[in-house]
């Protein structure tokens, strides 16, 4: 049985393709992706992403089961509020899911994880906060809407209480705070997002989701689609788990080494397997490619390097730059001369360094 959020009805009326993703009914359009990709860049956009999972965890000893559960390191959130991304590894140091975790408090942090993984996440979370004795609650009375764009948070703090407008406007990207809509209902406001560009990401509660995207519509927010975050999150250089990542994948592998914290020390779910792997080399390389050649890169198709085989993981066109993007995993060493087969043919692409785009700009290298 497919899920749907209850913001389904809302996008079905303003005219939304709907698509199974992950097992939610999800809007893949509104008419028109390039045209939602380039409102988020250029304007401001909001997605629909109430299939995340919030999942809250209390205790006395929070911060003790967080330095083993996850591979980058609590103790960097020392300031209420702020948030850190991080991958939770298994044993072998695969990747079993990346989140953002937020410090609410030394006896509260949130955590919000991917859609998809949402029933094996649980299942580890609660199986290794028992040895804490750590809460698990999973937070399905909230819902989640992503507003995104240079124009973003100008929009969304217009529609918070007035009093509260200028804590609002004064939060540091990756950090959330606790503020009331103009109606008095509670928002829980993150200055993330997965697009590149700035915004936030809005907790609220689902009996209030659909009021609330009505007051954005009427602020001139307009929506975009996950056909559109996809582009905008590869464009920003942001992994997407299951295809660029999964299990079998060390952050190392994805391109994530940034986000694991080897202090002394800290004992972490797959420390001993990433020690090991650095040690001994890390086999394969996640890297950026752009296609100058007219055709799009895609998800499979073989990419050829001078130490062997690699394959492109996420690829498509991208519609700030006017080419075709890729994350590509090669075998490690030299990546001077990279190709794709396309269809037989053996086209040749740049590697750059990845974001692509960030904030609505070629990055440096990207473009010739």
């Amino acid at each position: 049985m497919t899920a749907k959020t209850l913001l389904n009805d809302s996008h079905r009326a303003l005219g939304a393709k709907m698509v199974d993703f992950g097992g939610w009914d999800m809007p893949i359009h509104y008419g028109s992706q390039i045209d939602e990709h380039h409102l988020v860049r250029q304007q401001a956009g909001m997605f629909d992403v109430s299939h995340m999972t919030v999942v809250d965890l209390r205790g006395a000893n929070v911060r003790a089961f967080l330095r083993q559960l996850l591979a980058n390191s609590i103790d960097k959130l020392k300031v209420q509020g702020k948030a850190l991304y991080s991958c939770m590894l298994n044993a072998q140091g695969g990747v079993i899911d990346d989140l953002i975790v937020y410090f609410l408090g030394e006896d509260f942090f949130r955590l919000v994880v991917n859609a998809s993984t949402r029933e094996k996440d649980l299942v580890w979370i609660k199986q290794h906060a028992a040895a804490f004795q750590v809460e698990v609650q999973l937070r399905e009375d909230l819902a989640i809407i992503a507003v995104q764009g240079p124009q973003a948070r100008a929009r969304v703090i217009e529609l918070v209480a007035a009093d509260q407008r200028d804590a609002l406007d004064k939060l540091a990207r990756f950090s959330a705070v606790d503020v009331c809509a103009a109606d008095g209902v509670a928002l829980f406001v993150a200055r993330t997002g997965y697009t590149g560009e700035d915004g936030f990401e809005i907790l609220l509660p689902q009996s209030a989701v659909v009021a609330f995207w009505e007051k954005l519509l009427a602020a001139g927010v307009k929506p975009a689609g996950l056909g559109a975050r996809d582009t905008l999150r590869l464009e920003a250089g942001m992994n997407l788990y299951g295809q660029d990542m999964d299990e079998s994948v060390t952050p190392f592998e994805a391109g994530l080494g940034w986000t694991v914290a080897l202090d002394e020390g800290r004992d972490f779910i797959g420390r001993a397997a990433l020690e090991a792997q650095k040690a001994a080399g890390v086999p394969t390389q996640l890297i950026g490619l752009v296609m100058d050649d007219k055709g799009v890169l895609r998800h499979g198709q073989v990419v050829l390097t001078e130490n062997g085989q690699g394959e492109i993981l996420s690829g498509t066109f991208s519609p700030t730059l006017g080419k075709a993007i890729a994350f590509a995993r090669v075998p490690a060493g030299s990546v001077a001369d990279v190709r794709v087969d396309i269809r037989g043919r053996h086209v040749a692409v740049r590697v750059v360094k990845f974001p692509f785009v960030r904030e609505g700009v070629a990055q440096p290298g990207v473009l010739l």
